[in-house]
């Protein structure tokens, strides 16, 4: 799995870009992160950041001297711009125009655009994101065609080239949950359901088999029907 160059993972603390980020690892001989306070209303996931990473440097000897500096960028001025359930309070609902309001325009646009300014700056050239097309909410930024385009416009804007890795794109949620134990086995697994976060109301009271959360958002529940479905499936070795 071995790749030539160096990568900058978009890491929010969530399953997704927790999985990726061990991807990279994987990958990769040095890995760095960017995460980005947005004003969101989970922003409980930029501790969970804190503590994922601090597991990975403890319990993966092997990933820990391939995991380099942490980059948190305040983005607020993105929340103030948007209306949107993720970054007010308010009820998370379909809209008119065929998406749940949790989507919040320009988001995946504006994190890849800071995180190659970040990446020229520091020779990582590869930038990883757990965007997905298959259990998504359909948000229009996390589709493959959109990061293509976005991958050409970085590489001629910043005239160098960038290549947007994104590992998850064509999984469902529960081979997220494999491709996480086949990474890093059961102690990976354990890490993200301890200590990841994806719930988009911010909830952390109550532990579930996968993970903390209200368990009634799109996020628990995609969450949680992926690791059901995981966890149906015959072992593998």
């Amino acid at each position: 799995m071995r790749r030539p160059g160096h990568a900058l993972v978009l890491f929010s603390g969530g399953q997704d870009s927790s999985t990726c980020l061990a991807w990279a690892l994987e990958c990769f001989s040095h890995v760095e992160t960017i995460g980005f306070d947005y004003g969101q209303r989970h922003h409980v996931e930029l501790q969970a950041r804190e503590r994922v990473l601090a597991g990975i440097r403890e319990r993966f000897p092997r990933w820990r001297e391939r995991l380099g500096a942490d980059h948190l960028l305040d983005l607020t001025v993105l929340g103030r711009i948007s209306d949107t359930a993720l970054t007010r309070d308010a009820e998370i609902q379909m809209t008119a125009a065929g998406l749940p309001n949790t989507f919040v325009p320009g988001r995946n646009l504006l994190f890849f655009n800071l995180a190659a300014a970040v990446g020229y700056r520091r020779g990582l050239h590869t930038l990883v994101g757990g965007m997905c097309e298959t259990d998504f909410s359909g948000y229009p930024d996390c589709r493959d065609d959109s990061l293509k385009a976005l991958q050409v416009a970085v590489s001629l804007g910043l005239g160098q080239r960038f290549t947007i890795e994104t590992p998850l794109m064509w999984l469902d949620k529960a081979d997220t949950w494999e491709l996480a134990r086949s990474l890093g086995g059961p102690a990976l697994v354990e890490l993200i359901v301890n200590d990841s976060h994806s719930c988009y109301h911010g909830v952390r009271e109550q532990l579930h088999a996968w993970g903390y959360g209200c368990a009634n958002c799109p996020a628990c529940e995609l969450r949680q029907a992926g690791y059901e479905r995981w966890k149906a499936r015959p072992a593998t070795a």
